[in-house]
């Protein structure tokens, strides 16, 4: 009996129905080649239903989306609808709501793909990122005192507890014994002046880490993470950090990844449902113009079946989407890939039907 699935469906705004229909189209080719079966649940959340309604995500949808097995993203973000408004009221509140305390970044380079790191190719570029999800400086905790007046004030308090801390370590270890590559964690922090927080995350560190033996651990200081993953990125395995830390940092692993038009990611409940995206915005400039790179949404798609343990199907689509950055494409960039969306799609698809 064919396993089955239900994914929620959250196309977004600007290019990520167009993206997500790509990625669709090869999770379908995907799912006839290796024999499991889905349902889909559409949801129209987005700037679009905001500002038609001024509704963004009701507690009910949240509720509904704890059943499923996945969520597929595209991307929230539009130029009418004031910045912070969608951000936290349907991306934070899934994360929040769904407590998606997993931020995975592979941080792949294929072979095919410029970098702007001279003299480094996809042997020297292949680490992934864990970033702490739900805590952090983006838990939201903080205020404002005498706002708009010479006499100001502005606190935003980071928020690190050890149970939070401890289980993103502890998916970690466990994701660094699994990836079984160099078996080499770091972790990415400021010791020596966020005394209190990262206090906390290194005594975490060592002691969750004795139960990893066979775990190399290593500690760097953001900054010199950042310098070394230009200089040095075969330094690299896993690097597990926290939220705002996590956040600066993979954005630099997309760039030297090839750019946005490849990078893809997943928010992840080890314990529960799982949401993964492309990691670029929703670049409305380029809606309706098949010009928009999917392989970035086609891979969280990729990064979906893995999670949901259709490692076939994974392997393969990774293969084909290889497969078509070498055989088929000019570049990563939008307008500049020598295809368009929706060619990109068909191209992986049959390479998919080759394997």
């Amino acid at each position: 009996m064919k396993k089955k699935y239900r994914i929620g469906v959250l196309p977004g705004d600007g290019t990520g129905p167009e993206v997500i229909a790509e990625g669709l189209k090869v999770l379908q080719a995907a799912a006839e080649q290796t024999g499991f079966d889905y349902d889909l649940v559409h949801y129209d959340f987005g700037a679009q239903r905001y500002l038609k309604t001024g509704e963004t995500l009701p507690d009910t949808a949240i509720e509904e989306m704890r059943q499923l097995d996945a969520i597929y993203l595209g991307a929230i973000g539009h130029p009418d609808v004031p910045p912070g408004i969608l951000e936290k009221e349907i991306l934070l509140k899934l994360r929040f709501s769904l407590d998606l305390y997993i931020n995975l970044r592979p941080i792949r380079l294929y072979p095919g793909v410029a970098t702007p790191l001279r003299d480094k190719g996809p042997q020297q570029i292949d680490f992934d990122v864990v970033r702490e999800n739900t805590e952090g400086l983006y838990a939201g905790a903080g205020g404002c005192l005498k706002k708009g007046t010479p006499d100001e004030v502005a606190i935003q308090e980071s928020i690190n507890t050890r149970k939070g801390v401890e289980r993103c370590l502890r998916y970690a270890f466990d994701y660094c014994r699994r990836r079984n590559r160099r078996k080499k964690l770091t972790l990415c922090g400021k010791t020596n002046v966020l005394t209190f927080a990262f206090d906390l995350w290194e005594r975490a560190f060592h002691e969750v880490g004795a139960e990893y033996p066979d775990i190399q651990r290593d500690y760097a200081h953001v900054d010199a993470i950042c310098m070394w993953m230009v200089k040095n990125p075969e330094w690299f395995d896993v690097i597990v950090t926290d939220n705002m830390f996590g956040d600066i940092i993979t954005d630099l692993g997309a760039m030297i990844q090839g750019g946005m038009g490849i990078a893809a990611g997943g928010n992840i409940n080890p314990q529960g449902v799982a949401m993964f995206e492309p990691i670029g915005g929703s670049a409305p400039k380029y809606s309706g113009r098949n010009v928009i790179n999917p392989l970035a949404a086609i891979m969280a798609g990729q990064m979906m079946l893995a999670h949901l343990g259709e490692s076939d199907a994974a392997v393969r689509v990774e293969r084909a989407v290889m497969q078509t950055i070498e055989q088929d494409m000019q570049g990563m960039e939008a307008g500049k890939m020598g295809l368009g969306t929706r060619e990109v799609g068909d191209r992986v698809v049959a390479h998919l039907a080759a394997l």
